[in-house]
């Protein structure tokens, strides 16, 4: 008699993985859609019209509504968004502090987009000037975000802190708030095309949009229900032992 044979597994433990990975690939369908309608959600947002709401700290926004704010810029204290691609040329996205108010949150403002004068670039060269330089400026936008990278790599974004502008890469509104020793709102203002004192600006909603979220989600479902289907053959083939 052999002894070292190994026994047969349990009929119901297929039955039970199978089940898992149909919970899970479902659930992957779910989240793509969800995906899918808030991408479409921002891209309405973006292309609808009206007017620009006034914005002071605690207004409730939603991604990409239009919105204008009143404050001065602090042109001493800049910084500059490195690896921005634009035209397969090298640049920077130049983000400015307004401050709203002396007790308040500071609006970090995207102002555009400037090439990049070369790959050693001295940095007291970039211009970014601020127009008007001195006084109240009312600023207009849409409500978006800092610029995200696929992976972050590194602790600090903002490799020199003794100079102005800094230079950031992929940096985090807290990166920013350790460099202005200030809080900053929750969002970026993108700045409008048509105010003055900005750069090259062209704000586009996320290239990857709900129609390809919605096939992903077809695939997961397609994915379930095939193994779903397996399962249940399986099951009736062979029974519960």
């Amino acid at each position: 008699m052999n002894t070292n044979a190994k026994k047969p597994l349990p009929a119901w433990l297929p039955l039970l993985v199978g089940s898992l990975l149909v919970i899970q690939f479902a659930g992957l369908g779910v989240w793509q859609v969800s995906r899918g309608l808030e991408k479409a959600a921002e891209q309405e947002a973006f292309s609808s019209g009206g007017g620009f709401t006034s914005f002071r700290n605690g207004t409730e926004v939603r991604s990409y509504q239009p919105i204008k704010a009143t404050g001065r810029f602090d042109g001493e204290h800049q910084f500059l968004l490195d690896n921005i691609i634009l035209n397969n040329r090298y640049g920077y996205y130049v983000v400015t502090a307004l401050e709203l108010d002396e007790d308040e949150p500071l609006l970090l403002v995207n102002r555009g987009w400037i090439e990049k004068p070369g790959l050693d670039p001295d940095i007291d060269a970039v211009a970014v000037g601020i127009v008007p330089v001195e006084g109240s400026v009312t600023v207009r936008g849409r409500v978006g975000s800092l610029p995200r990278p696929g992976m972050r790599m590194g602790d600090d974004a903002i490799a020199d802190r003794s100079r102005w502008p800094q230079v950031g890469v992929y940096p985090t509104s807290a990166d920013l708030e350790k460099s202005l020793g200030r809080p900053v709102e929750p969002f970026v203002l993108l700045m409008d095309p048509d105010d003055e004192g900005g750069f090259l600006r062209h704000w586009v909603p996320p290239e990857m949009g709900p129609s390809r979220h919605y096939g992903y989600a077809f695939q997961w479902f397609a994915m379930a229900l095939v193994l779903a289907g397996l399962l249940v053959w399986h099951t009736r083939k062979r029974g519960f032992k």
